[in-house]
């Protein structure tokens, strides 16, 4: 591999994603950032650049992990397929095989896969929970299984924010007995020495990068709005709210198991999850088999929401986005992935044999120019040969 400026290396034939990173910096107002990608199961770009915590200057180094917002939900979607695939959680079974509360108030048909594509209508929650309740899990548990869907299961979709993980979670949690953040790591973090995690450890708090807001982002619409219900949890969480109580650069929250948007991971780790589900990494078996992740790339969801958000080309299959060249291009058809609210980014891609992930520490938005530009120059590299 050839060193690269700033941190880490790219071998020759991903020097254009090498370029796009460094481009970032100076014509994207880059802070901090790393991009990792991973092909046949080996690393072959892992760069890293800038500043980790604009307060002190600390720099951002090869360990440095920070939060990934809704990245998360493709972690706790590869955990539901995992145990699909062994048999232990049928997608398309209702829910209430594993969670008998659950099926009630007109939830008796919803199953995992409904959730999974936005479909279950149960995209909030009407109860008004605290942040300790939240972070207590059970009262959450509870809200759900109160909830009455928004509209007949299966019939529309609407992107479920924290009700998605906190529903696969709980399904997680009766199947296994672990909480989805423990699950992954016995199942898949530990074993593969992934930088990620659902619930920040306390010895990882030194490493974590400190987010900064971009400046001229658009304001959030009122409280009240049901975007901003779905993403703060009736306001229980702030949204982007990283300074105010119980931000997300408040230890409490990251140490705690928010499995809708909670994960905070390196670039390499996040890269190295979809990898493992693609390809294996080095040489070990692929954790997702072929015909799983078929299942996982039909199309769920698709054009306007139930609540009149417009098309804005998004794709969702069982838990992952899509390929969506208007949306959110990845590499084609068997391309799986998610973003997160601050512009963090990842997928894999089991025919190019493409782990990918990008992180920053600088929010500036969902899709946003820097990781475009980086899929944009990997798509070249792999057409190039």
């Amino acid at each position: 591999m050839t060193t690269m400026k700033h941190g880490g290396a790219a071998d020759e034939r991903f020097g254009a994603v090498a370029d796009a990173f460094f481009r970032n910096f100076a014509g994207h107002g880059e802070l901090g950032a790393a991009v990792t990608v991973f092909a046949g199961g080996r690393k072959v770009v892992e760069l890293w650049g800038g500043v980790a915590d604009q307060r002190d200057g600390r720099p951002w180094e090869r360990e440095t992990i920070v939060p990934v917002f809704s990245c998360t939900k493709g972690v706790v979607a590869l955990c539901a397929h995992l145990l699909a695939q062994e048999g232990r959680l049928d997608l398309d079974a209702p829910v209430s095989r594993h969670w008998p509360e659950f099926a009630r108030g007109g939830k008796e048909s919803i199953t995992p896969r409904m959730v999974l594509g936005h479909r279950a209508g149960l995209p909030v929650l009407d109860r008004v929970l605290s942040f300790e309740e939240i972070l207590a899990w059970t009262p959450v548990v509870h809200a759900i299984e109160e909830q009455r869907p928004l509209w007949e299961p299966g019939t529309a979709h609407e992107y479920h924010g924290h009700v998605f993980g906190f529903l696969i979670g709980e399904l997680i949690r009766r199947i296994t007995g672990l909480t989805p953040g423990a699950y992954f790591r016995k199942a898949v973090g530990d074993e593969l020495g992934l930088r990620a995690w659902i619930g920040l450890p306390r010895e990882e708090l030194p490493t974590i990068a400190r987010l900064v807001e971009a400046e001229g982002r658009p304001a959030m619409p009122g409280q009240e709005s049901l975007p901003v219900r779905i993403v703060t949890m009736n306001g229980a969480i702030p949204f982007p709210g990283l300074e105010q109580p119980h931000g997300w650069n408040d230890p409490a929250l990251l140490a705690a198991e928010i499995p809708g948007a909670g994960a905070v991971a390196s670039a390499s780790g996040l890269a190295g999850v979809y990898a493992a589900a693609a390809t294996g990494l080095d040489g070990s078996p692929r954790l997702l088999t072929r015909d799983t992740l078929t299942g996982a790339l039909r199309e769920q969801a698709a054009g306007a929401s139930w609540s009149g958000f417009p098309d804005v080309g998004a794709r969702w299959g069982s838990g992952f986005l899509l390929d969506a060249p208007r949306f959110r291009p990845m590499l084609g058809p068997r391309s799986f992935g998610n973003d997160g609210a601050g512009g963090q980014f990842s997928f894999g891609d089991d025919e190019y044999g493409v782990g990918f992930a990008y992180v920053a520490n600088r929010m500036i938005g969902h899709g946003d120019a820097r990781a475009r530009g980086l899929v944009s120059a990997l798509r070249d590299c792999l057409a190039g040969g």
